[in-house]
């Protein structure tokens, strides 16, 4: 017992000392032949950061604002809390890894009460309802807590875990192909062939299920789990797993006038870099070499870019 906890210390301080050493990557820039629209003069697209997001506009998702701001868009980050009056800011607003006060600096175990207060929710469903676009990203566990009251009231039901294939012992890289979960749409398609995807990758996320009116984007393969940790990254033999057959890590919804996505791994939409050699995580990874495109295909949709 004394060994296996000594190795479930050591893998611990391995993975905080690879997150903490994730820093973006500030040279990564993919083509984008055709940009939805000319410099600065498209939607305007503001970044949660008031939330403790573990991603924000200046920092792990820089690299995404940038590749947004290269495709003609309006990028800007926000510490508010979520009003009317604050919205109105937003044509699409992108909220990632969000967090309760209990849970951030690191607290990563239970309980993980919601991000937003009730009031925030209720804005944010009338903000969609009226015509606004929101990109909601919630990673593995603590993060699909914190976002499962405004998943809910969009008809989506996240599990507050990792998924993973059930005999595995640690999470990992799902690549996600046509034969193998990933749903055609304007995602796939893009607005031409040079824009077509048929490879998305992910990297350690959630699971949700989606509901009715819900239209599956990324659907997690037969034998897949949701394991639901007391505390992030502590598993043992004795941690609930969770069935999630025809779950999903991505999804969409018409809400009144607007557009959600929803998407239970947040790397797949950055590029970083991590420890001396400078290892590529997100994007710029050799195995997630379309999950750029499928960015900017599913902001293309939620912004009705033609």
């Amino acid at each position: 017992m004394k060994g296996s906890s000594l190795l479930l210390l050591f893998v611990l301080n391995i993975a905080g000392c690879a997150v903490a050493q994730q820093v973006p990557d500030l040279d990564y820039k993919p083509p984008i032949p055709k940009p939805a629209y000319a410099q600065g003069e498209g939607p305007r697209v503001v970044i949660d950061g008031g939330h403790h997001n573990f991603h924000t506009v200046d920092g792990r998702y820089r690299p995404l604002a940038e590749l947004l701001r290269r495709d003609g868009y309006r990028v800007a980050g926000s510490n508010t809390p979520f009003t009317a009056s604050s919205l109105k800011a937003a044509d699409l607003l992108i909220i990632s890894n969000a967090l309760n006060a209990v849970n951030a600096d690191g607290n990563w175990g239970l309980p993980t009460p919601s991000a937003f207060t009730p009031a925030e929710i209720a804005e944010l469903k009338k903000y969609v309802e009226n015509g606004g676009a929101l990109f909601l990203i919630a990673d593995h566990m603590p993060f699909p807590g914190a976002a499962g009251d405004l998943a809910r009231a969009f008809g989506l039901e996240f599990s507050n875990g990792f998924a993973m294939p059930r005999d595995a012992q640690n999470p990992g890289p799902i690549t996600f192909t046509p034969e193998k979960g990933l749903k055609p749409g304007p995602w796939t398609e893009g607005r031409g062939v040079e824009e077509r995807v048929d490879s998305v990758v992910t990297f350690t996320g959630s699971a949700f299920y989606p509901g009715p009116n819900v239209e599956p984007v990324l659907e997690l393969p037969q034998g897949y789990v949701s394991v639901t940790p007391e505390m992030a990254w502590q598993f043992t033999p004795e941690t609930p797993r969770v069935p999630i057959t025809r779950w999903c890590q991505g999804a969409v919804v018409k809400v009144g006038k607007g557009r959600v996505a929803v998407f239970g791994e947040a790397a797949m939409f950055s590029a970083q870099v991590a420890g001396p050699q400078k290892r590529p995580m997100g994007m710029n990874s050799d195995s997630a070499k379309q999950n750029y495109q499928f960015l900017l295909n599913i902001v293309h949709w939620l912004t009705n870019a033609k």
